[in-house]
């Protein structure tokens, strides 16, 4: 029962929800382009004065042949009413309106059997003599392991015989104890005092999510520990989908995808109108949801969900997304691109059972680790990272830090088009250049990890290696800058890089649509 367009935005299909504790129920997810539906079965007044109550009385004659013509199942061991699973061919056309599957019996001839195990209400219907009246209740909830059919088109067989005993699992015919001189049809009554009034069985809202910065978990809120076949959404604003539960996997990630699209494609249609008014060189790049494992993590909360956005020359942290241009000044932390480090986690470097990782080196040699749920957010977040280092390298062209060589204040100048250049800072020329290397000269590198850093560059004349020892106060920060310039210089080698940038220059942000989470994307190339 699965219906989708061509272009993904639309998709309806019957699952089963688990809410908390309690048993799994059918619902009904209906994806549009900006929301999701979920919808739980429900039984509403459709003719007659509107009445509010949930529960309906029904009067009806046991049949010679079929006698009450209805089945049952469920009772108090399984923590629900009695659950009406069943009914007659014959009495469908006389109950239209009036008796649904998945009506829970309340009472029996003003008895209240709510809290009556399942044999007990088989025996008291029974002993109900020729005319029962019973109150009931559609349960909007009933346990899916009950296996309720969803549409009233599912009967069951009248029979003038006894079927002796009962399960609460299974269906218990009430065609027993029938007088052999009553030769009556069945004759129902709805409500005496409202004779016309008549009710059907709907599809009802249970819950909206709004799909612009929603997030997708696949996980144990805080784990890693991955759910079967199942997800949630949760809305912006906190609103939760519950636990949807899907029959195969692959239907589990036609939905996610299909979902994942759907968030991809409003963000991107956000962003598109927020960088109206923010100067080219602070365009919003990328924005979406990562779950951080935790630095200090206790066992039962290893991750938390956080709001990632590249814009301009930063990457932001937020714990929400941010709607106001004040929110962009409250990040709970931002870095310079080119300053720090992306790394997407292989098998082999995953830190627990997360799978789609990656993790970001700041410039005090931080590693933040983060993981995505689907491949395909993976590679949207890596293109957009490479594509935010690209821009800023392009526009800043050089960056200079400072550093001590052989006990002296230097500068060391990185620059996008010369390469590196060394200078004394403390020289009252205007520039003292030292030395100068192209990129291409450079043959080798180590660092200690704290301060120093040892290059080797081959002499373009000799073609010796000449090695120069730099010290400098932001170590980390001076290594991830020298790979962003080196990785910059390497996408514009990339014939398919150049041709993404010019389309993105024409529109002043760079376009991500080459990625999308409902169709195959070839791996990205890395920048060394």
């Amino acid at each position: 029962m699965d219906f989708k367009t061509s272009n993904e935005e639309t998709k309806t299909g019957i699952y089963l929800m688990q809410e908390g504790n309690e048993e799994p129920f059918n619902i009904r997810l209906h994806l549009a382009k900006d929301i999701l539906t979920i919808q739980e079965q429900d039984v509403i007044c459709v003719s007659g004065e509107p009445f509010y109550s949930s529960e309906r009385t029904v009067t009806i004659r046991r049949q010679t042949i079929g006698g009450f013509g209805l089945s049952i199942k469920g009772g108090a061991e399984h923590k629900i009413p009695v659950v009406i699973s069943k009914i007659s061919k014959e009495q469908k056309a006389e109950l239209n309106g009036l008796l649904f599957i998945g009506d829970g019996i309340l009472q029996i001839n003003g008895i209240n059997v709510r809290s009556y195990r399942h044999e007990e209400v088989v025996q008291v219907l029974r002993n109900a003599g020729e005319e029962v009246t019973l109150t009931v209740s559609f349960l909007k909830k009933t346990p899916a392991f009950l296996k309720l059919p969803l549409c009233e088109d599912c009967t069951c067989i009248p029979s003038d015989q006894s079927s002796g005993t009962s399960s609460p699992l299974c269906d218990s015919g009430l065609h027993l104890n029938y007088h052999p001189n009553n030769t009556d049809t069945l004759s129902c009554s709805s409500w005496p005092t409202s004779p016309g009034l008549r009710w059907e069985k709907r599809w009802v809202d249970l819950r909206l999510i709004p799909l612009l910065h929603s997030r997708l978990s696949q996980h144990i809120p805080g784990s890693d520990v991955c759910r079967k076949n199942a997800f949630q959404v949760i809305a912006v604003d906190g609103v939760c989908s519950g636990v949807v539960q899907f029959p195969t996997a692959e239907d589990c990630l036609d939905w996610l995808q299909a979902i994942a699209s759907n968030i991809s494609s409003l963000t991107k249609h956000n962003v598109k109108k927020i960088n109206r008014n923010f100067p080219v060189n602070q365009q919003i790049i990328y924005m979406g949801w990562a779950d951080e494992k935790e630095q200090d993590s206790v066992q039962d909360r290893m991750y938390s969900p956080k709001f990632l956005a590249l814009r301009g020359s930063s990457l932001f942290k937020f714990a929400a997304p941010p709607v106001t241009t004040w929110d962009w000044t409250r990040a709970e932390k931002s870095f310079t691109v080119y300053e720090i480090m992306c790394k997407i986690l292989k098998d082999n470097d995953l830190l627990d059972k997360r799978k789609h990782c990656f993790s970001i080196q700041t410039e005090s040699g931080e590693d933040m680790f983060f993981s995505v749920e689907l491949e395909c957010e993976l590679l949207i977040w890596e293109k957009a990272f490479q594509m935010a280092t690209f821009l800023e390298v392009e526009r800043i062209q050089c960056k200079t830090y400072a550093c001590i060589m052989e006990s002296h204040l230097m500068g060391l100048t990185i620059d996008f088009s010369m390469g590196f250049v060394c200078f004394d800072a403390a020289s009252k020329v205007s520039v003292a250049v030292l030395w100068r290397y192209k990129f291409s000269q450079l043959k080798g590198s180590s660092d200690d990890g704290k301060s120093k850093i040892k290059f080797l560059f081959q002499n373009q004349d000799s073609k010796s290696i000449e090695a120069k020892e730099l010290e400098f106060s932001n170590l980390f920060a001076v290594l991830h800058c020298i790979h962003a310039f080196f990785a910059a210089k390497v996408a514009c080698l990339d014939p398919m890089f150049v041709e993404s940038q010019g389309s993105a220059t024409t529109t002043g942000i760079p376009s991500l649509s080459s990625i999308s989470c409902n169709s195959q994307t070839p791996k990205l190339k890395h920048a060394t």
